[in-house]
């Protein structure tokens, strides 16, 4: 449950657009869809493959089944971009690349320089992690400007902040993910997988009921299958991150 004390201290920090945040986040009772055949299903996975240890030919297979299911994306690092954007190209799959991951410890301008180039070499959705650090020493205004930077640098695709709420408080989850609202995100997201937590279905919620109808939820991190995924999307989430893909739509090799 959000406290009025947080919302006021994001207010105090950002004025009338703090205020126009808060007061804009709304969630529809018909936002979510409890539809969840195997076409609808798959379209709310980002099928994911982020190790450090990919190579080129298991890219190339996460895409050949990302066609074949019509997942809502391929999520790599900025390395295989362009692969990716090659394999999926005249798909109704887009192509996802990490920007500042897993730590979100570098500069806002590197995130910057980083995205603009996975944008140039085909990306469509970029999901960055944002400086973890300054979210825990209360460096908001810090916060809010590294997503700026990114998005700015994102021409117009599809923004998702990774707010690794493993690592947060719930004060901190809502504020970040308020934060990300003000910045003109699309999305707030869960976690990179790489830290010490996953999605959990109260972050979801708390994220969800943050954010309202101004921005949409992705969970990952540990979503393995069928039933875990229904849950995170009955939970508020419209986007899911996950390497499991073929397990939760129920595919076989």
């Amino acid at each position: 449950m959000i406290e009025r004390a947080w919302q006021e201290e994001f207010i105090r920090l950002f004025g009338q657009a703090g205020e126009n945040v808060i007061n804009s986040t709304k969630v529809s009772k018909d936002e979510v869809s409890l539809l969840f055949d195997e076409k609808s299903l798959a379209k709310t996975i980002d099928h994911t493959l982020l190790k450090p240890e990919a190579t080129p030919d298991q890219v190339k297979v996460i895409c050949e089944e990302a066609r074949q299911w019509h997942v809502a994306s391929v999520c790599v690092n900025a390395l295989y971009v362009p692969l990716v954007a090659k394999e999926l190209a005249g798909s109704d799959v887009a192509v996802c690349s990490v920007v500042g991951f897993p730590l979100g410890a570098m500069g806002a301008k590197a995130k910057a320089f980083e995205t603009a180039y996975v944008v140039g070499e085909g990306a469509q959705e970029i999901d960055m992690v944002v400086p973890i650090g300054m979210i825990k020493a209360g460096q908001w205004q810090a916060v809010y400007q590294d997503i700026v930077a990114v998005r700015e640098a994102a021409q117009g695709k599809l923004l998702k902040v990774i707010l690794e709420t493993c690592l947060l408080t719930d004060q901190q989850k809502v504020m970040a993910s308020w934060c990300s609202v003000l910045a003109e995100a699309n999305y707030v997201k869960t976690s990179t997988g790489f830290s010490s937590g996953g999605a959990v279905l109260d972050d979801v919620a708390l994220m969800k009921e943050a954010v309202g109808s101004h921005a949409k939820v992705k969970a990952s991190g540990g979503i393995k299958t069928r039933e875990e995924a229904i849950q995170f999307l009955q939970k508020g989430a419209s986007r899911l991150g996950t390497s499991q893909a073929r397990i939760i739509l129920g595919k076989t090799k």
